[in-house]
């Protein structure tokens, strides 16, 4: 009789806040059809205990992990190394662990493509208006430009960050990209055709809060887009939805890039419609 192994394989998210991050619903959904004896562990892990965090993981012989805000830049340093699209980036939500190194790459910028994709929003030849820069922003915007979009306006209060992801897109993309500052109650520019939040505003437990901005700029029919999945109608899209627009909640791309992240981790195919539908029915109850 064959010994039978009770140890399961580990993978996670480092996060600081992380009590409201539902990846792991969708995850361990997709294990279980697999038929995979993996767990996914949600930690909270603080701005200086990331080092200490990244050293666990080799400790524990984790396969993987996430990292969610603060750590997507930070994280880079402790990394073996870097896959084209994290370095381009420069954030990283997404490490394997592969053969002793810890290899970063970033699936935030194509799961938010896919989920435009699912949704027929084509992206070629778009101005896509993005409000942030920080991790989530550079990868989005990075991918968009790469998707075929042919201008990005890049709002935000940083103008340091801005002004980078600005570079970023016009060193390694064909596309135009102009930074606007974020003052006060941005205006959205005129010729926006597909809008995005890339920032945390509204993201449980401040659901009360969404980003200042004009929101009579926003036009009928207009795709109105945010990366907050928690709740999943943040009021930055309730907003949105009252002025006509076509909102695209933070679900698809949520589920999108954890299916990638499953198939970078496991080698296995996603089960992308199981994963989705655990994360969906999460939200429904």
């Amino acid at each position: 009789m064959a010994e039978k192994n009770y140890r399961a394989e580990l993978v996670g998210v480092f996060g600081d806040p992380v009590d409201g991050n539902p990846t792991g619903v969708l995850e361990e959904a997709g294990f279980a059809a697999a038929g995979l004896n993996w767990r996914y562990l949600t930690c909270r892990v603080a701005v200086e205990d990331l080092a200490d965090a990244m050293r666990g993981m080799r400790a524990l012989g984790m396969r993987g992990v996430n990292l969610t805000m603060p750590h997507k830049v930070e994280v880079i340093q402790y990394l073996d190394e870097l896959s084209e699209a994290a370095r381009i980036i420069g954030a990283v939500n997404t490490v394997i662990a592969r053969d002793g190194k810890l290899i970063g790459e970033n699936t935030d910028g194509k799961g938010f493509v896919r989920s435009l994709t699912d949704e027929g929003i084509p992206l070629s030849g778009k101005t896509v208006t993005l409000l942030g820069a920080g991790g989530a922003a550079k990868a989005i915007g990075v991918e968009c430009a790469l998707a075929g979009a042919r201008k990005l306006n890049i709002i935000n209060r940083n103008a340091a960050r801005g002004t980078e992801l600005v570079e970023t897109i016009s060193k390694h993309t064909p596309a135009e990209a102009v930074y606007l500052p974020w003052a006060g109650t941005a205006a959205i520019p005129a010729d926006t055709e597909i809008l995005i939040n890339a920032t945390c505003v509204g993201l449980h437990p401040s659901v009360d809060e969404c980003p200042d901005i004009r929101y009579e700029d926003i036009a009928p029919g207009m795709p109105v887009c945010d990366v907050v999945f928690n709740p999943a109608m943040p009021l930055f899209l309730r907003k949105a939805a009252a002025r006509g627009a076509r909102v695209v909640t933070g679900l698809g791309m949520l589920t999108n890039q954890g299916a990638l992240n499953f198939e970078l981790w496991t080698g296995v195919k996603a089960p992308r419609e199981v994963m989705y539908e655990a994360l969906k029915k999460e939200f429904e109850d």
